[in-house]
């Protein structure tokens, strides 16, 4: 064998082992061009059975794993800068992350989490924030609703994102604007014939045995994620479920005598005191929602992330990993909660303190927890009926899109999270 040739063998030698040791890292801070599809990237490389860093406060909360051409391809055609380390210089940035005197850390992702929407079927991806974001990032989900719930699929799933759904029976309270529209009569229509085929006679009823069901999946470890209204309809429904707070203009009956003194906050996951409206015409359901008392106007309107303890407190860490920390707020039919609202155990993580309201919580309930985001679109401040779907190719960068897609892949570290 010729000395050239052996040459050419041990450089090629040199190459292969190289590149089976070099580290592919998909960087989270400003340099990033396309932050929501790095999300995508990472759930693509859990489901080829590739284990992802998430590398907690390090440069954004970035993500790791072993290198290959394949995923240099994905990267490349989904937009999304990464960088190729040899694998010594990553066990640098290890060292340095795990580091006692560094708040950050490194968290293993190890599996794909099975995504459910609670979505009526007729709507689009782009009528809710998170379908529209996974869709985005191309990150697979199922879409299922009363029915699903009712005959008890609930426990195949680890995540559930719950629609902008009104689970108190009154139809979103649209009743004084839109009770003559196409859309909402079908609604009411399709919310009547559901509840018929589960044996209840209204749709309050219906949605309350939803509820229940929902309440049980995240007490037996399931995970759950709502925005908007759904947070707090849902606990509405927990706070009266013995009691009809529906007018006879949605169910046809009246409601319980002095409902609002009749509320049970012991049984509602996130929100205690609040007083219901008890007009039907008012596009309110609670004092638990900001919007009818917010002074400011769109330029002024901000909230802020927290930073935890990556070491302590890895799970809101992991729901707070972004390149900004002053973001951007945008309204929905319930922007924000109340801060003398939220329960002194749950645990806020974004809030307007200028005007005492969260935005972003979190909480444990059972064996399972909770995330609760107010509004409707991150990139659509005042989202109204009718209007077109936000366009995320105009917004990859999204800082308010990534706290939902912290969400989505936070249960892919289910066991590390249970250890701490």
């Amino acid at each position: 064998m010729t000395r050239i040739f052996k040459s050419v063998i041990v450089f090629f030698l040199f190459l292969s082992i190289n590149a089976k040791s070099a580290i592919l890292l998909i960087p989270m801070d400003e340099q990033q061009t396309n932050h929501l599809r790095s999300y995508g990237i990472a759930y693509w490389a859990l489901t080829k059975g590739i284990k992802v860093d998430w590398l907690l406060n390090y440069r954004g909360g970035s993500f790791s794993f072993q290198h290959s051409s394949m995923a240099e391809v994905e990267c490349r055609l989904k937009g999304v800068s990464f960088e190729v380390l040899p694998d010594v210089r990553y066990s640098r940035i290890v060292d340095e992350i795990l580091n006692p005197e560094a708040n950050m850390d490194v968290v293993k992702l190890e599996k794909t989490p099975k995504i459910a929407v609670y979505s009526p079927k007729t709507k689009q991806p782009w009528d809710d924030a998170v379908t529209l974001a996974m869709t985005y990032a191309e990150i697979p989900y199922d879409i299922i609703y009363d029915d699903e719930v009712m005959e008890g699929k609930l426990p195949m799933y680890d995540w559930l994102h719950l629609h902008h759904e009104d689970f108190t029976g009154q139809f979103g309270k649209f009743y004084a604007a839109y009770r003559n529209a196409t859309w909402y009569k079908e609604e009411v229509k399709e919310a009547k014939a559901a509840a018929a085929r589960w044996g209840f006679d209204k749709p309050s009823l219906l949605k309350r045995a939803v509820v229940f069901k929902i309440r049980d999946f995240v007490a037996g470890g399931g995970y759950l994620f709502a925005m908007c209204s759904a947070p707090e309809t849902f606990d509405i429904a927990l706070a009266a479920s013995e009691l009809d707070i529906c007018e006879d203009v949605f169910d046809g009956d009246p409601s319980t005598p002095n409902y609002n003194s009749k509320l049970d906050y012991s049984k509602t996951f996130a929100f205690e005191n609040f007083t219901l409206s008890t007009n039907p015409y008012e596009y309110l359901h609670s004092t638990v929602d900001v919007d009818k008392w917010r002074p400011m106007s769109e330029n002024e309107d901000f909230f802020t992330i927290f930073t935890f303890s990556a070491k302590a407190d890895p799970i809101p860490s992991m729901l707070t990993q972004n390149h900004k920390n002053i973001i951007k707020s945008f309204m929905g039919q319930t922007t924000a909660f109340r801060k003398k609202h939220v329960k002194s155990n749950v645990l806020v993580m974004g809030e307007n303190k200028g005007v005492d309201e969260d935005k972003y919580i979190h909480g444990v309930y059972g064996k399972g927890m909770f995330t609760f985001y107010g509004g409707h679109d991150p990139e659509d401040y005042q989202h109204m009926v009718g209007e077109p779907p936000t366009d995320l190719n105009l917004y990859p960068n999204s800082p308010s899109y990534r706290l939902i897609l912290n969400n989505v892949l936070f249960p892919a570290a289910e066991k590390q999270k249970r250890k701490t």
